[in-house]
């Protein structure tokens, strides 16, 4: 069986796509419209150094179409702390913020943690035990970006199966330091692909572009993915995605 593939960018505002990806004369209150209907999911990444009022969340929700998906970037103040075990009123503040307007719309919760924040079993435990399975009547899915070596044990990848969470598949070749971790911890596979080149018209070539498509129908073997073209080469990342999404059919 194959599940669901949602393939975007993160965020939909960037000036240098006007013209590339945006038609020049579009309005900018319409790219979210465009955006949406050229991609099937976006990463909402504004998310992470701020809140928005529950009139946002509806606003996005009513301008993209039906089986369109937002995944959400989690605030920085859950995760770049000494203790994150402590961290129930930040995770509060951000979870109440009306995310849960986007209704059927709300993809995977995407928890970013710095390189610098190493893998301490039962600190990472206590972090885990405060992430909501469901809110106000939906299934929440939570995604864990890591990005210190110390994670890449199988001790990690044991925590995050027993709570269900998904291991971020990430992908920099300016940090070949992060793990790269592909590890079937959830019912679903989260990706972010940040290798996209300037010099390359689709941010990477057909042949690279055919081996994403192909781990990316891997995974859709064991259940939905979610995969997003994110930092690199930014002004391609749309070009990269749409690509994508030709190549899966």
């Amino acid at each position: 069986m194959t599940h669901s593939i949602h393939i975007g960018i993160g965020g939909w505002t960037y000036e240098p796509w006007r013209g590339v990806f945006y038609p020049s004369d579009l309005v900018q209150k319409r790219e979210l419209e465009f955006a949406s209907r050229a991609l099937t999911s976006i990463e909402i990444n504004g998310t992470y150094y701020s809140t928005f009022k529950p009139d946002s969340w509806m606003k996005w929700r009513d301008e993209t179409p039906d089986g369109f998906v937002f995944s959400v970037k989690a605030s920085r103040y859950c995760t770049n702390r000494k203790v994150l075990s402590e961290g129930k009123e930040s995770f509060d503040r951000f979870l109440d913020q009306g995310l849960t307007a986007l209704g059927d719309k709300l993809g995977p919760i995407n928890w970013q943690f710095m390189a610098t924040k190493k893998f301490d079993a039962e600190d990472f435990e206590g972090f885990l035990k405060l992430l909501p399975t469901e809110k106000d009547g939906l299934r929440l899915r939570h995604a864990l970006e890591v990005r210190s070596p110390t994670f890449d044990t199988p001790q990690f990848y044991d925590l995050a199966a027993k709570y269900g969470a998904a291991i971020v598949y990430a992908v920099d070749d300016e940090a070949p330091e992060w793990p790269r971790i592909d590890q079937p911890t959830a019912d679903f596979t989260y990706a972010r692909l940040m290798s996209s080149r300037e010099d390359e018209p689709m941010g990477m070539t057909s042949d690279e572009l055919d081996a994403v498509a192909n781990q990316t129908k891997a995974w859709a073997k064991r259940g939905d993915v979610f995969a997003y073209f994110i930092s690199g080469a930014k002004v391609r990342n749309p070009a990269a995605a749409q690509a994508l999404i030709k190549k899966l059919g």
